[in-house]
């Protein structure tokens, strides 16, 4: 192909949530071609399986300023601005409204999985004219599988359907895939379409983010109705800072009432808390399910449970790009750049400095990772950073190079404070977590080593 007609083929967009739309709201504003890839049966398919959970913020920090720019060009009305949304309000209210809008309507394919990316007619090894060759996208979809292509790739695909395993070595614990009949990952809702897998049940969370707080605060509402049930929670860390939060001291009350919530439910014995206990095995006992596994002081075994909900985090798709030239934190698997930024092995609360498409660039020209996937598997991702890091993209993609390098990052004080974060703590996190605006930091000390909870880009 010539360089004209491939500066004719859109920016391909691969994920239909929150970012990906706004990358798309961008791009049009830009008269920038784009074409939005979303796998799921509708936009957002990943936030309307977590939409009873209502987040942490308010309606301003939940929408992105391209996006709500071309909503009101058509009489959207933003919610009111202090009303805190569930994430089935942010689809139905904002994100549906603006796929329909005629600018993206006919620019998004659902059900529409992309399962590789590469350089047309040459594989990763290749280096000569690389830059020079069109991306290649393979599609599947319910008519068959094909290819297309692209000038530009923006991979904001997300990780909620690639969930960390419940075993403690990052691999799956024996037994796991044997009994997934009986274990969930992410957030259930136990209060509503799935309360029948639950209720009168014995169930065990494992986790130590704002997933498993949310699950956890729902179990002990269904124990109310039905008395026979009884939830049990097991983390893998002894340090449960972040969960717990900050209190009064969080920028965000909504927050801050979730941690004294859960810690008031395990004061009151409603749950019983197995802190550093990592999951090494599952068994059958009868037709119930015993967990074993390692703690400080031993072997440990806990069970007999009926149920077991996994909130230990994501991680990223690496196998979508195998055949891309990226760069990647090696143990994070974010982007490089953003590595040593967002360790939970250093930071447990703070800032993220401002980023835009040069970190979220690789050694593949025309290639960016962004949203959640380019945090890895750090849980500290924020939706408003997300939006930042497609605007620049869309600015440097358009040309203005002066506006995709004037990069803002705005997030407010967790209350939580610690550098020293316990190395045994996996990544959790979760999609019910908040972004945010800058504040000072909430530690003296903590200026350039901070991180705040994460809202899933789902």
């Amino acid at each position: 192909m010539t360089k004209q007609s491939i500066e004719d083929l859109p920016i391909a967009v691969i994920g239909g949530g929150p970012i990906g739309l706004a990358a798309a709201a961008h791009l049009a504003s830009r008269n920038v071609p784009v074409k939005v890839y979303e796998a799921g049966t509708s936009v957002a398919s990943n936030i309307r399986d977590w939409g009873h959970i209502r987040v942490f913020t308010p309606w301003r920090y939940c929408v992105d300023s391209a996006a709500t720019t071309l909503l009101e060009k058509h009489g959207w009305r933003m919610p009111p601005e202090d009303d805190i949304p569930t994430g089935l309000e942010i689809v139905t209210r904002y994100l549906e409204p603006l796929a329909a809008t005629p600018e993206l309507s006919g620019v998004i394919e659902i059900g529409a999985r992309v399962t590789a990316i590469s350089r047309l007619g040459i594989d990763k090894v290749v280096s000569q004219g690389r830059e020079n060759r069109p991306f290649v996208l393979v599609v599947e979809t319910s008519n068959g599988v094909r290819r297309d292509l692209a000038r530009a790739v923006i991979d904001v695909s997300g990780t909620w359907t690639t969930p960390n395993p419940l075993g403690a070595s990052g691999l799956p614990a024996d037994g796991e895939a044997q009994n997934a009949d009986s274990i969930a990952y992410g957030i259930p809702d136990v209060l509503g379409r799935d309360r029948t897998a639950y209720a009168g049940r014995t169930t065990l969370v494992v986790g130590a983010g704002h997933s498993a707080a949310n699950v956890l605060l729902d179990l002990a509402r269904l124990a109310e109705a039905e008395p026979s049930t009884s939830l049990l929670w097991a983390t893998r860390g002894t340090n449960l800072a972040r969960v717990y939060g900050g209190g009064d001291a969080d920028e965000l009350a909504s927050r801050g009432d979730l941690g004294r919530r859960l810690r008031e439910l395990v004061e009151t014995g409603r749950t019983t808390l197995t802190p550093g206990f990592s999951i090494l095995r599952l068994r059958k006992e009868a037709d119930r399910l015993v967990a074993e596994g390692e703690t400080a002081d031993g072997p440990m075994a806990l069970g007999p449970i009926d149920r077991i909900i996994v909130t230990t985090g994501q991680r990223p798709d690496l196998a979508l790009t195998r055949e891309l030239r990226l760069e990647l934190d090696p143990w994070l698997e974010s982007v490089k750049a953003l590595g040593p930024l967002i360790d939970p092995n250093k930071h447990s609360c703070g800032s993220v400095p401002p980023h835009g498409y040069r970190e979220l660039s690789h050694p593949e020209p025309g290639f960016y990772t962004a949203g959640i996937k380019s945090y890895g598997r750090a849980p500290t991702f924020l939706l408003l950073t997300g939006y930042e890091q497609v605007r620049s993209i869309a600015a440097a993609l358009a040309g203005d190079f002066a506006a995709a390098q004037n990069v803002q990052l705005v997030i407010p004080e967790t209350g939580v404070c610690s550098l020293q974060v316990d190395d045994s703590v996996a990544p959790s996190g979760c999609c019910d977590t908040p972004p945010a605006k800058k504040a000072a930091p909430c530690c003296a000390g903590a200026a350039a080593d901070q991180v705040v909870e994460r809202i899933g880009e789902h």
